[in-house]
């Protein structure tokens, strides 16, 4: 656990990370939006009351039914503003209001020039103290005559507590967010982590050898999938590690029995310890059988180890798959007479050429009828040659004992055996129908499989109608 520790944290704090990242991003953004939403809005409304209220002075001074000009400036008191009249020369005439009189910068000669020729200006203005105040001036109008303008000044001070406020509100929910954050981020996290640590322990387990670990992590994601692919990687070093062990140990028997008959029989002729020549021609036959079993087993793993490397040699041709028919049953024949097996070939000797290796396919069509006789104590082995509109199908068909249908998809892997017991009437090294299938791949065919228990095996090889010779 000590090992396992670290790497949740890293895994945890890593996503923890970045998924409070991702909030911190959104609720900043949020706030902001907020915060700059609601100044905007108080600034446009302040702007637009300023600009109603300078409109609303003006049209009372123009007009007949205001007594006087100090019954404006009170109503001015009463809509918390600052109101001033200005002459042409932009001196004060009338003031009403907050603001300090003696800070009059906010009235520029270039202002007053534009509202006494009738134009209206509007600007943000602030004072020596700080305040800042939203201006509004109009011009006001004796018939078509300017004769002073007004200056109706706002406060922003009140404006600024409201939004500081909200930007108080902004940041105690904020800081509730990410608090909130935090806590869904560590949930979160460890639910994200909690699978990627079941990997890293059973990758780990896997590593040192453990390879009976399965993760049981369902779900219909990239998460799933990779707990999947890990199980299938754990099942197939397992099959790879048990074939392997098997097939050490089939190597090693199958290497001691030659050996012990070669050593036995060889001590037997070199003491002479036979009474007769016809027993000792019998031990020199043991003697070369046992030779040829040996050398078959050592061919069987040069090919192997070549096709491991990548170097099969391959020597294409335009060949006659009925030739080489024949010629693989005619060598099998004394072998199956032997067991008192039937022979019955049905073979298309009209069917295209195709471009291959000859002496190859004759090793896998051997190999397989081989296989027949070996695992076929009665009845019969059919060999079918023949095409359709898809393919050339060459068939070697069995009616021996059969192969289990849970072994079907192993039995094409190398070191694999159906046969688990090392009896000599069974033996083998589980490397020919590797050796078969990747051979026939090479001429690009495939072969195919079927079987039943006690009904036999069928074997197909299939050949596609693409780059195949006529023939003359």
């Amino acid at each position: 656990m000590e090992q396992v520790n670290p790497m949740r944290n890293k895994i945890g704090f890593k996503l923890g990370l970045i998924i409070l990242s991702a909030f911190v991003v959104v609720i900043a953004s949020l706030g902001l939006a907020i915060g700059r939403m609601f100044s905007n809005f108080y600034n446009a409304e302040m702007r637009t009351e300023v600009d109603e209220l300078t409109t609303h002075f003006t049209v009372m001074s123009d007009s007949p039914e205001i007594l006087t000009e100090q019954t404006l400036l009170k109503f001015a008191d009463f809509s918390n503003v600052s109101i001033l009249y200005v002459d042409n020369q932009g001196n004060v005439l009338a003031h009403s209001g907050e603001h300090d009189l003696s800070d009059q910068s906010f009235i520029r000669p270039s202002d007053v020039q534009n509202l006494f020729s009738g134009k209206s200006v509007g600007f943000e203005h602030t004072d020596t103290k700080g305040e800042r105040y939203f201006v509004g001036a109009a011009p006001i109008l004796e018939g078509n005559n300017v004769i002073s303008a007004v200056y109706v000044l706002s406060s922003t001070k009140h404006m600024d507590e409201s939004i500081a406020a909200v930007r108080n509100v902004l940041v105690l929910s904020g800081i509730g967010a990410f608090l909130l954050a935090l806590g869904i981020t560590w949930i979160m996290a460890q639910i994200l982590s909690r699978p990627l640590v079941k990997m890293q322990e059973a990758t780990r387990k896997i590593a040192v050898g453990d390879l009976e670990t399965r993760l049981n992590i369902i779900s219909n994601d990239e998460i799933g999938s990779l707990a999947g692919a890990i199980n299938n990687l754990a099942e197939d070093l397992q099959r790879y590690r048990d074939t392997r062990q098997e097939f050490f140990a089939n190597i090693s028997h199958e290497l001691r029995t030659p050996i012990t008959f070669l050593e036995g029989y060889t001590k037997v002729i070199k003491d002479r310890l036979y009474d007769t020549e016809e027993e000792k021609d019998k031990y020199l036959d043991i003697i070369r059988g046992e030779a040829l079993r040996l050398q078959h087993l050592v061919d069987d793993l040069f090919e192997l180890a070549k096709m491991e490397e990548g170097k099969v040699s391959l020597s294409l041709e335009w060949i006659d798959l009925a030739e080489i028919a024949d010629n693989a049953v005619r060598k099998i024949r004394l072998k199956a007479g032997d067991k008192g097996l039937e022979l019955n070939t049905h073979i298309n000797n009209s069917i295209p050429l195709i471009l291959g290796d000859g002496m190859r396919m004759e090793q896998v069509l051997i190999n397989l009828l081989e296989n027949a006789v070996r695992y076929t104590d009665k009845g019969g082995i059919h060999i079918n040659l023949n095409e359709n509109s898809s393919y050339i199908y060459l068939i070697v068909e069995d009616t021996g004992i059969g192969i289990p249908e849970t072994e079907l998809p192993f039995i094409f892997e190398r070191f694999y055996r159906v046969e688990k017991s090392r009896s000599r009437q069974y033996g083998g090294t589980g490397l020919g129908l590797s050796i078969a299938k990747k051979l026939v791949e090479l001429q690009g065919g495939e072969i195919l499989v079927s079987s039943k228990i006690g009904d036999g095996t069928r074997f197909e090889i299939r050949f596609e109608h693409e780059g195949q010779g006529e023939r003359t």
